[in-house]
């Protein structure tokens, strides 16, 4: 594995949500990029909000990959929660059972969308010892606190301490945050938050040195990330609503228990939906599922992935449908080319992802480099195309969405569809351009060839549109 270059160091630039600014990426270990992403809550079916998260870190470890980084990557599993906890009692299920059904469709979903399996994914309830060593840590230290069985973390000493830096990701005053817990009894200050539950009645627990219980959301984190990762790591992710209160909280806990931790702070920005972030209790999510009955995974994929992962992505279906005959056109001229190597990328796609790895600017590229490709093609230039393709796979694959490999690895009946899309939208590009000529015949030729084969044809706003015959 070839090692990224000084030139290659210098240039990436990440925006740190901690310093509200873009720094300059230094790796703690040369050759090595650590990243811990907040996973799922597997409380229910995913999302396309959650798969955002899923793809926008798997360009930033792939991007870092494809330089020559050694990128361990962890993500976790918060596998015990309040919401767990009550859709399984009323569902009349076994909270273990509920939460690793739905743990299993979230990997389903993100081995769909082609997102990278993680270095580990470690799971809250296989940590409680690494829990309880935090928060034997915090105690002697003065910044938590045991109270009736719970154990809580203690915002006004930490705020008080020198070095405290309590509001530096979510931008709060410290006097205006509300944790949002329901549980209050024995806490000193409204602030402080749990970091370890007593056990209820009917509830799982697990023994500690302050009684049974389960822990707090926050602790988890910061126990798993520094157990796999080290008291000191580059990056830690995750999506904006993250900000405050859990990795507010989390820094907090790492500070106080003398842990440098996280070096970057990254968040992704949410999916809307007229506006507004797409959850489940607003009733406007689009599950994975019946996404995919609309696109293919890639084409799906290449949609979650356009947009910066700090903007907003507003989700449409006619967006969605955009995105997938943009996806489309690369796959179009990568297949004409007979699927040719990759080869490597272009300076002006480095440059777009060095800037805060900005797919915009990067897919804005590739389709230039497309453009570029089928002049070549009208022209007869095959071997020019062909380097173009090479070209086109390398910076794709950065993305994870290569044509040529997700052609690879698709079913035999995937393979035939996307070949049989391929043909009939060479046929369809003929079409348009006997009409263009006015070379009517030409045109009527072609639509009665697709009709004799089975297929077809709508003319659309959008262009051509093709179906199989029922």
């Amino acid at each position: 594995m070839t090692t990224p270059s000084s030139e290659t160091v210098s240039r990436q630039q990440i925006f740190d949500t901690a310093s509200r600014s873009l720094r300059p990426f230094e790796p703690l270990r040369p050759g090595h990029v650590s990243m811990y992403v907040c996973g799922a809550t597997p409380q229910s079916s995913p999302h396309i909000g959650h798969l955002r998260s899923g793809v926008a870190f798997d360009i930033v470890r792939r991007w870092f990959t494809a330089q020559g980084y050694d990128v361990a990557f962890v993500r976790n599993v918060t596998d015990i929660d309040d919401k767990i906890l009550d859709k399984a009692e009323a569902n009349g299920r076994p909270w273990w059972e509920w939460v690793s059904t739905y743990e299993r469709e979230f990997t389903r979903a993100y081995n769909t969308l082609g997102v990278l399996p993680p270095s580990v994914e470690p799971r809250a309830t296989g940590h409680v010892t690494q829990m309880v060593d935090y928060m034997n840590r915090l105690i002697e230290r003065g910044f938590a606190y045991e109270s009736e069985g719970s154990v809580y973390f203690d915002v006004d000493a930490w705020v008080r301490a020198e070095g405290s830096d309590y509001g530096a990701i979510s931008g709060n005053r410290v006097e205006d945050m509300e944790q949002g817990e329901t549980e209050t009894r024995g806490k000193r200050g409204s602030r402080d938050f749990a970091l370890w539950k007593a056990a209820k009645p009917g509830e799982p627990s697990w023994p500690t040195p302050w009684g049974d219980g389960r822990p707090g959301w926050h602790l988890e984190c910061s126990a798993m990330s520094t157990w796999y990762l080290g008291s000191a790591f580059d990056i830690h992710g995750g999506g904006l609503d993250l900000q405050f209160p859990h990795h507010e909280n989390e820094q907090a806990q790492s500070h106080a228990a003398g842990d440098e931790f996280a070096t970057y702070w990254m968040h992704n920005h949410w999916v809307t939906m007229s506006g507004e972030k797409m959850s489940k209790s607003l009733g406007n999510v689009v599950a994975i599922d019946n996404m995919l009955e609309l696109v293919r995974p890639v084409e799906l994929r290449y949609y979650l992935g356009s947009a910066h992962y700090r903007s907003v992505l507003e989700y449409s279906p006619a967006a969605l449908q955009e995105a997938a005959a943009g996806y489309r056109r690369i796959e179009d001229f990568v297949a004409r080319c007979a699927t040719p190597e990759p080869t490597t990328w272009t300076e002006e796609f480095a440059a777009a992802l060095f800037d805060d790895f900005g797919v915009p600017k990067a897919l804005a590229e590739i389709h230039n480099a497309v453009r570029e490709g089928n002049k070549a093609l009208a022209a007869g230039e095959t071997e020019r195309a062909g380097e173009i393709a090479g070209q086109v796979r390398a910076m794709t694959a950065v993305l994870g969405i290569d044509p040529g490999q997700w052609s690879e690895g698709a079913s035999t009946s995937d393979a035939a569809e996307a070949a049989l899309d391929v043909l009939v939208r060479a046929e369809l590009d003929r079409r348009a351009e006997a009409r263009a000529a006015k070379d009517w015949a030409a045109a009527d030729d072609v639509r009665d060839r697709l009709t004799a084969a089975g297929i077809d044809v709508t003319d659309t706003p959008d262009g051509p549109q093709w179906a199989l015959k029922p």
